[in-house]
Order: structure tokens, then C-alpha cells, then sequence
């Protein structure tokens, strides 16, 4: 690999991320299980979140709304006003997490930076991923921070020109297939896959994923020897 910038997504691949929302959408299940049994209610939300993408893009503040807005279909909009409270409370609270960083994060940022230009490409509402990024102490080993909407392969050849090079000299380090490996590949860039022990239902694809350019690590740790090599 000639590479020449190294990119990272942030959420459950520097940090964790998927846990809170799996421990909010819990509570939230429970908090209407009068109305439909947890499953279907997880189902539901489900559905209203995937519907509201295009609207509110990824992040904390798009599932709050949804979480209203699913609260208010599950219940016949018989839902009271302190079931609302507290689902706003639920989502204050996951903005207020800590963040804990992934196993080896500063010793595999701190080793590549002084090979490469590393950048953050990652998902989500503008504040919050700027927030995280600031809690987390990470922010002097990047070169650039992207924060997308999307992670299409349109949304990857803009950031490439823009950080002036070739997808043949770019690399990028993520735990989801559809948005940090397929994307990269199909442009010519190269993509390491990490898997994170839980991933959001609209990132999971199945396949049994074979390509030149394609690594899989179990780690961050596991890297370092395929990129310097």
C-alpha cells in the first residue's frame, strides 16, 4: 500500500457508542410496555428511525425525536407528558456519557501519525461528534475531522479531493461494512474492518467480504503490522 492519510471512524471504533443506545432503547421499551410487548416496540422505533434519516441525518438528537415521535404512535398519542420528560432525560443523559476509549487507541494513533496523516471520517450530528471528539483527548493526532452526513462512495471521493490525493493512497479503519469498508473499495481506496461486539441493525450487512485492498483485525492493536509492514 502506498498510502498516504490513514482514516478513522470514531463511534465504536476509537470510543464506545452502540451500548448506550442499546441501554436507552431498553428503557425505553420498558417504559411502554403497557401498550406492546419490548419486542415490538424495539421494532417500531426501529422503523421510525430508519424513516427519519433522511430528516435528522445519524445521531443522539435525531433517536430522541424518534423516540418521541414512536411514543406517541405506540401509545395513540395517549402517552402523558411525564413519559415525554423522561425520554428527553434519557437522551440528555446519553449526551452526557463519558467516553471510553477502544483498547490501544493512543498507541496505534500515536505510532501511525508519525508515518501518516490521519484523519477522523465518521457519522453524526455536527455538536455531539465535536463534543465527544474534545472529551475523548484525541483530537492533536488528526490531521483533518470530517464529520458526514453519509458515508457513500460520493461522500468518500469529496473527502479524498479534498485531502488531495488518490483513493489508492487512502485507508480506512472502521467497524462497519456498508459504511467504512464497501464505500472505500469500490472507489479504488484500501479498508481495514474491525468489528465491534455490537453494531447497529442498519449497518449490519452479511458477506463473506473477499478484495486486495481489504484487511480484517480483530483490534486496533492488529493494524500495525498490516499497514507497516
Amino acid at each position: 500500500m502506498e498510502l498516504k492519510v490513514i482514516a478513522f471512524d470514531a463511534d465504536d471504533t476509537l470510543w464506545v457508542n452502540e451500548p448506550y443506545f442499546l441501554n436507552t432503547e431498553k428503557k425505553f421499551c420498558s417504559l411502554l410496555e403497557d401498550f406492546l410487548p419490548q419486542h415490538t416496540i424495539s421494532n417500531e422505533l426501529f422503523k421510525i428511525e430508519i424513516e427519519n434519516l433522511s430528516l435528522y441525518g445519524y445521531g443522539i438528537k435525531g433517536y430522541i425525536l424518534s423516540m418521541i415521535e414512536a411514543a406517541l404512535k405506540i401509545s395513540d398519542k395517549k402517552i402523558g407528558m411525564a413519559a415525554i420528560e423522561l425520554i428527553l432525560e434519557y437522551g440528555k443523559e446519553m449526551l452526557n456519557e463519558p467516553i471510553e476509549l477502544l483498547d490501544g487507541v493512543d498507541n496505534v494513533l500515536e505510532t501511525l501519525k508519525q508515518h501518516y496523516r490521519l484523519v477522523v471520517a465518521t457519522k453524526g450530528d455536527l455538536l455531539d461528534q465535536e463534543r465527544k471528539l474534545k472529551k475523548s483527548g484525541l483530537s492533536h493526532y488528526f490531521h483533518h475531522i470530517e464529520i458526514m452526513s453519509d458515508k457513500r462512495e460520493d461522500d468518500y471521493i469529496k473527502l479524498i479531493k479534498h485531502l488531495d490525493i488518490n483513493p489508492g493512497e487512502f485507508l480506512m479503519v472502521g467497524n462497519s461494512l456498508k459504511s467504512d469498508v464497501m464505500p472505500v473499495l469500490n472507489i479504488g481506496g484500501h479498508a481495514i474492518h474491525i468489528p465491534f461486539h455490537t453494531t447497529w441493525a442498519h449497518e449490519h450487512i452479511e458477506t463473506n467480504l473477499t478484495h486486495d485492498n481489504f484487511k480484517q483485525a480483530e483490534s486496533l492493536n492488529e493494524i500495525l503490522p498490516y499497514i507497516l509492514a
